[in-house]
C-alpha cells in the first residue's frame, strides 16, 4: 500500500471524486486550491482533497473509496496519513458531511467529534437531491479533530 500526493492532472480522478461529492461544480470549487492524495494497493483504491482554511485549520473536502473496496480500511488509512501530513501545520482538521449515521460513524471511528451543523446546506448548494442509504441529505454536519 502506498499513498502519494497528486501534483498533475487531478481531473483524471473525477469518477472517484464524484463518489465523495456528487456535484462537479462543488468539486471544482476546491480541487485546484487543495492538496490531493491517492492511496494505491494493487491499483487506485481511495482519494482525498484537503484545503487550508486559515492559519491553523485544514478541511478534508472530499474522501472517496471505490465501492468494491469500501470496508477494507483504505479510507481510514488515508485519514491517518493526512492527519500525520498536516501535523505541525494545522491545529484543527474539519470535515463536513451529510447527516448520515453510516458516514458519521466512519469519521467518529477516525477520531472526529461533531462540531456544528449548517442547516439546509444540501438543499441550498446542490442542484439535485443528494441521498445516502435511501435518505435525503439536508444539513451539513461538521466534525473536527484536533492535532
Amino acid at each position: 500500500m502506498k499513498i502519494e500526493e497528486v501534483l498533475g492532472d487531478r481531473r483524471r480522478f473525477l469518477d472517484l471524486l464524484l463518489l465523495g461529492d456528487e456535484q462537479e461544480s462543488m468539486i471544482d470549487a476546491y480541487l485546484d486550491r487543495g492538496d490531493m492524495f491517492a492511496l494505491y494497493d494493487g491499483g487506485l483504491k481511495s482519494i482525498c482533497v484537503v484545503t487550508r482554511e486559515g492559519d491553523s485549520i485544514c478541511e478534508l473536502k472530499n474522501i472517496a473509496t471505490y465501492e468494491e473496496c469500501q470496508g477494507q480500511g483504505y479510507g481510514r488509512r488515508l485519514v491517518e496519513y493526512i492527519f500525520e501530513h498536516y501535523r505541525g501545520r494545522c491545529r484543527v482538521m474539519l470535515v463536513g458531511t451529510g447527516d448520515s449515521p453510516r458516514i458519521l460513524r466512519f469519521y467518529e471511528r477516525c477520531g472526529f467529534t461533531v462540531s456544528h451543523r449548517i442547516e439546509n446546506f444540501f438543499l441550498d448548494h446542490y442542484d439535485h437531491p443528494i441521498f445516502d442509504c435511501g435518505e435525503q441529505l439536508v444539513d451539513m454536519v461538521y466534525l473536527r479533530r484536533e492535532f
